[in-house]
């Protein structure tokens, strides 16, 4: 279906007028996408910092990611987890394969995923034979998702507030503060759901101690380690997941994003005894796993895998770091690989955003202090160059 090309203004009206106003979106209305460059109806170029919020690991429109959707689009789309597929299979053995974890649960999106991790381990404390074993320990300013499971364990007020009452059985500790964990778990608490790198607060890296903590509260109380890797995951901090630079494994892995290269599709992992819980009939998701989602992840997931994009992530990442501590009024430059965050001494990361729009540059505001950066992996050297040029003109 083709549509037709409209003016920028008529396309501010008409989304007004029809979409519900639950964005508050940047003026500008894209329609290609080119690796790191987006273009908008004039044709300007833009490079993106953002990456559809860290989806687009391989860029815009991959060309191995397109042409298996292509391909697979004229074969076969979906057709319900009632029978078997091939697509599906195959890319629960790579990702089992890469994580150490033993079998996958697939979804649309990251929030499912954490909805599906705390259905696991909630059943999973069913068997224990203690009635009282429901609650899950997660961590202030966390980002889960914003269906009810998954908002209920991101704690943070402003998204809670509106849909009180929440799910019960969730507590919050202080991110990285690892007295107030061992205080917070106990045996009633079937797991420990954490983000090895906070994003949407700011990109605040765990402690290691933090993170060593959280597996040995796991073990003594027999609760499962949940790791929410949705925008950590898959090469995103230099290495293929944020766990492996804490040395800690997870019982549960949940991912989304980068998996499905631009398409939308969601996964929660398991190993061992937690991999066995689910029954049939225990969790579904119709659309979750189809031929056409898993055909796109299989293609990105092995291109980050063989193409060299983590160690990309890495190289560039630290160069990226570098090259923004330079910046003037800069508080701290935080993350990993090119997961980044650049705070200031004072308010202006919404005016620097805009002005960077408008030079054609997209990053990504989080409150009036700091700016996000989640590139694709593709990104080069000479590009962050460029782009760091265009944050000091806007400075």
């Amino acid at each position: 279906m083709n549509i037709p090309q409209l003016k920028e203004t008529d396309v501010f009206e008409l989304d007004g007028k029809y979409v519900m106003r639950t964005y508050a979106r940047m003026p500008v209305v894209f329609v290609r996408g080119d690796n790191c460059f987006l273009y908008d109806v004039e044709g300007k170029e833009y490079i993106d910092l953002v990456a559809g919020i860290a989806v687009n690991g391989l860029g815009h429109c991959h060309p191995k990611v397109v042409s298996a959707i292509c391909e697979q689009a004229s074969e076969l789309m979906h057709t319900s987890n009632l029978y078997y597929t091939l697509q599906q299979p195959k890319l629960a053995e790579i990702l089992t394969q890469i994580s150490g974890m033993s079998r996958a649960f697939f979804c649309n999106s990251g929030a499912e995923a954490n909805e599906a991790a705390i259905k696991l381990a909630r059943k999973a404390a069913k068997k224990s034979g203690n009635p009282n074993k429901f609650e899950i320990v997660t961590a202030e300013q966390s980002f889960h998702g914003r269906t009810m499971g998954a908002v209920s364990a991101t704690a943070q007020p402003k998204y809670q507030k509106p849909f009180e009452p929440l799910i019960p059985g969730f507590k919050a500790v202080p991110f990285n503060d690892t007295k107030s964990l061992l205080a917070a778990v106990n045996e009633n608490t079937c797991a420990v759901m954490l983000e090895p790198v906070q994003g949407e607060s700011g990109v605040h890296p765990a402690d290691r101690e933090f993170m060593i903590a959280a597996r040995e509260c796991c073990d003594k109380y027999n609760a499962a380690l949940i790791f929410d890797e949705v925008q950590t995951g898959l090469g995103r901090t230099g290495k293929m997941f944020a766990f492996e630079h804490y040395g800690v494994r997870p019982d549960v892995l949940t991912l989304a994003k980068t998996l499905g290269g631009g398409f939308p599709i969601g996964c929660c992992l398991a190993r061992d005894k937690w991999a066995e819980v689910f029954e049939p009939g225990d969790h579904a998701c119709t659309f979750g796993g189809n031929p056409l989602a898993c055909a796109a992840a299989l293609a990105a997931v092995r291109e980050i895998k063989d193409g060299g994009w983590v160690a990309n992530a890495e190289r560039v990442g630290t160069h990226f770091r570098e090259q923004l501590s330079h910046l003037p009024g800069i508080r701290e430059v935080r993350g990993l690989g090119l997961m980044i965050a650049v705070e200031f001494d004072e308010p202006k990361a919404k005016s620097v955003a805009t002005c960077a729009l408008e030079k054609g540059l997209i990053v990504n505001s989080i409150g009036e202090h700091v700016l996000r950066f989640v590139p694709p992996l593709t990104i080069t050297t000479e590009l962050v160059d460029r782009a760091v040029a265009i944050l000091w003109e806007c400075l």
